[in-house]
């Protein structure tokens, strides 16, 4: 996903890797969402990076594929509202979160230039993550306002996730962490309902399909 691709460089990107006597394919088209491509190389990279986690999944692939996808139609909708642009402090903390795990600036070097990835690449890519947080924080965290009532309910019904030593925690000790899980599930299946609704509303081309969602369109 190293800067955007539209469905017209796509016929050209195919020719370029199958023509001639010995043809081979260096790269394949998974999807085009909205008219921009997501590729095989794409889902390599992200991996590779850490940019993505890789799911429990008999085809990891398709696991990280369906995130891409989703990522895509999640910046539609930034790029239609706009939300404020991160600071560059922000978006170098998040470089530097992905730098990290590598020994050195010169190993991080090697890694990109084996999936084909510049430091820019990774800039504009934590850039749109966190405009996408920040979308998200905008949309859904700050219209989720749990009463008292829900948050006591949430601590009964889940009244082992506050127990320490064997001894549930009092509830005035423990009520913050108690909000932010409910708000953070609350959060979650609100999220996975506008992006069905996404999906069924977008014009997604998806040419790739593991074992577990075969024959989905």
């Amino acid at each position: 996903m190293a800067g955007k691709r539209t469905v017209g460089f796509a016929l050209l990107f195919v020719a370029i890797a199958t023509t001639g006597p010995r043809a081979e394919i260096i790269d394949r088209i998974l999807a085009v969402v909205e008219g921009q491509l997501i590729t095989l190389s794409d889902v390599r990279a992200v991996t590779r990076l850490g940019l993505e986690t890789t799911p429990q999944s008999s085809d990891p692939t398709q696991a990280v594929l369906e995130k891409l996808i989703d990522r895509q139609l999640m910046l539609v909708e930034v790029d239609r509202y706009a939300p404020p642009e991160p600071s560059t402090a922000d978006i170098d903390a998040q470089l530097q979160t992905v730098q990290k795990p590598y020994a050195d600036a010169l190993a991080f070097e090697i890694v990109l230039g084996q999936v084909g990835w510049a430091r820019d690449d990774v800039r504009r890519y934590m850039r749109d993550e966190l405009r996408i947080e920040r979308y998200l924080q905008q949309r859904f965290s700050a219209t989720i306002q749990p009463s008292d009532e829900e948050l006591a309910a949430y601590y009964r019904v889940h009244a082992d996730e506050f127990t320490r030593a064997g001894v549930l925690a009092p509830y005035n000790e423990v009520r913050e962490e108690v909000r932010n899980r409910f708000v953070s599930e609350r959060r979650s299946m609100l999220v996975r309902e506008w992006l069905a609704g996404l999906r069924r509303r977008a014009n997604i081309q998806q040419l790739y399909f593991g074992t577990a969602t075969a024959g989905r369109t």
